[in-house]
């Protein structure tokens, strides 16, 4: 693939979704706690009482961000009995994660002090 192919293409797909929607698939994952959650489930699936013993978080704020995660599309249950399991619906959430795991490797310091960013989560 040539680069003039490849930067088509990204014209293309920044036409077929606009760039806010975009931003909102990142900010699904900006919390903390929801990418602490996907992590979790990246590991097996889990309920509700499994992931607040491994949060360490109340009950309400972790079924919150898990009907924002669900709503969003990153993750899907199962109910076994009275329990609901939960686990990442899809691999392309997995390869997110990993890439930003990446990034953060190879740019830790420069991210760590953005004064931008640091604005935006206080």
């Amino acid at each position: 693939m040539t680069v003039q192919h490849s930067a088509d293409n990204a014209a293309a797909s920044l036409d077929a979704a606009p760039a806010n929607l975009v931003a909102r698939v990142f900010h699904g994952l900006a919390d903390p706690t929801r990418l602490r959650i996907v992590q979790l489930l990246l590991l097996g699936e889990k309920n509700v009482g499994e992931l607040v013993a491994a949060l360490g978080a109340p009950q309400g704020r972790v079924f919150s961000h898990l009907m924002c995660l669900r709503w969003c599309g990153f993750v899907t249950t199962r109910r076994v009995g009275k329990f609901v399991y939960y686990r990442v619906s899809d691999q392309r959430v997995a390869e997110l994660v990993q890439l930003a795991q990446g990034l953060l490797h190879d740019n830790a310091q420069a991210i760590a002090s953005c004064a931008v960013l640091r604005q935006e989560v206080v």
